[in-house]
């Protein structure tokens, strides 16, 4: 049965081949880091070339985050009908397209919808790239797998700052977008060549030739191949009800919304620290420099951040790990205004607080891919994904609001650090009601004739 497969995967030692299939997600997602990430290293450029306004610059900004929100919500669906592999092949076609026409662009309007479609790859692949790495992880290294996917797209924003520094002054800002497309045009043909299909897609929908690649796949991860395909189990989520209507059917309802809301406050609170930190530390005293330096802190941070809580979850449930992770960034955000005044103590805290709230973000993205079946796994998580992205789209705008109202930063700060600590309720609640359907599940399993 489809159980069988899965379970020997599940159980059995990580193989070479399974961590090389994750390492590939890792690398798409350094891209999708670049790629997101390019328009915030040249925006001065881009505003200095075309005299733009701060609004025009703020739209150009957020293209690229309502493109991924429409990549999650409406393309990345598709990888559950048309495969992981196919819809990842399509969205980096999208995405490295988009990027070679940025170079080639003549006014803002043109960029920002260029900026716009390139989002809308990066969601597609953001989405299906986190389904497939979780798919091919066993399950003690299956949070780490997919917490490692937020490392790539650190790395890919990171290393977007060091080329724009090192090609802006001397080639231009068109530059970075040409590198960035090539780039991406790189890792379609890699991801054609080596980026195989995914075995709970194929168990699930059994394209032509699924047999065989499901075959060609336990090969080479070492497992036991199949002369037929196994008989298909229907799942609580099977029938002719609408795709959609399938994430909120029977159990899943409750899942389904504390995952959504989790994801919105979240990224809510993520975009705050990211966006303002560096503006309202200048405004508390800081230096350019210092402002800068933390800033860029923060974003090493959430390197680390990723790892240590997938190997953290792997001794301890995902869910109660991404709860302390949770509890800790509430207080480092409190702490972190009240510690600004001395710039060696609010260093330290601003790395621990990018170690900790990118963590919180890597942990969402491990818990998201367990809680639907494959066939409708991708449309979850993309929807999750989406639903999060709103949240991030409104952080800033909302946090500008209370600015201009004459909040102080310190009050702020202590608005955004409650946001962590209604995540936390949620996510109990979702690991609560996750392993009691699990322990039903298995129960009918093993009493079914």
């Amino acid at each position: 049965m489809n159980r069988d497969v899965l379970s020997e995967i599940n159980q059995n030692k990580m193989s070479r081949y399974q961590w090389f299939v994750i390492s590939i997600c890792i690398c798409l997602n350094i891209i999708d880091g670049f790629d997101v990430m390019v328009m915030a290293f040249t925006a001065p450029s881009v505003s200095m070339e075309w005299s733009l306004s701060g609004a025009q610059i703020g739209m150009l900004l957020s293209a690229g985050l309502f493109g991924m929100a429409a990549g999650s919500i409406f393309l990345a669906p598709f990888a559950d009908k048309v495969g992981r592999r196919l819809l990842i092949l399509s969205c980096l076609v999208i995405s490295g397209l988009s990027m070679l026409a940025c170079a080639f662009v003549d006014n803002h309007n043109t960029l920002a919808l260029l900026r716009f479609i390139t989002g809308i790859g990066v969601g597609g692949i953001l989405a299906s790239s986190n389904v497939l790495a979780s798919e091919y992880a066993n399950g003690r290294w299956r949070s780490l797998a997919v917490s490692l996917m937020s490392t790539g797209y650190g790395i890919g924003a990171t290393l977007g700052g060091v080329l724009s520094l090192a090609l802006i002054e001397q080639l231009g800002w068109r530059s970075i977008f040409l590198a960035g497309g090539i780039a991406t045009i790189m890792m379609l043909f890699v991801s054609i060549w080596l980026l195989p299909e995914s075995l709970d897609y194929l168990l699930a929908k059994r394209p032509k030739q699924a047999l065989k690649q499901i075959n060609m796949t336990m090969q080479r991860i070492g497992g036991s191949t199949l002369s037929a395909l196994p008989h298909q189990i229907k799942t609580s989520t099977a029938g002719n009800k609408g795709e959609l209507v399938k994430l909120f059917d029977g159990h899943l309802r409750f899942q389904t919304l504390c995952l959504w809301f989790a994801f919105f406050l979240v990224m809510f609170g993520f975009y705050f620290v990211m966006s303002w930190t560096p503006k309202i530390l200048l405004s508390m005293g800081m230096s350019a420099d210092q402002g800068v330096t933390t800033g860029i802190l923060i974003s090493i941070g959430g390197i680390f951040g990723a790892a240590i809580i997938g190997l953290l979850a792997s001794r301890i449930k995902i869910f109660y790990a991404l709860s302390l992770f949770l509890g800790l960034t509430a207080v480092c955000v409190f702490l972190f205004v009240a510690v600004s005044a001395h710039v060696s103590v609010a260093l330290v805290v601003g790395l621990l607080l990018g170690t900790l709230i990118n963590g919180c973000v890597a942990g969402l993205y491990s818990i998201s891919p367990t809680i639907y079946e494959a066939d409708i796994r991708s449309r979850g998580v993309g929807y999750a994904i989406g639903f999060g992205r709103i949240g991030a789209i409104l952080s800033p705008t909302v946090a500008g609001i209370f600015l201009d109202k004459g909040i102080a930063p310190a009050t702020l700060y202590a608005y955004y650090g409650v946001v962590f600590i209604f995540a936390i309720f949620l996510i109990l609640s979702l690991g609560s009601a996750f392993y009691r359907n699990k322990k039903e599940q298995n129960y009918s399993f093993e009493t079914a004739p």
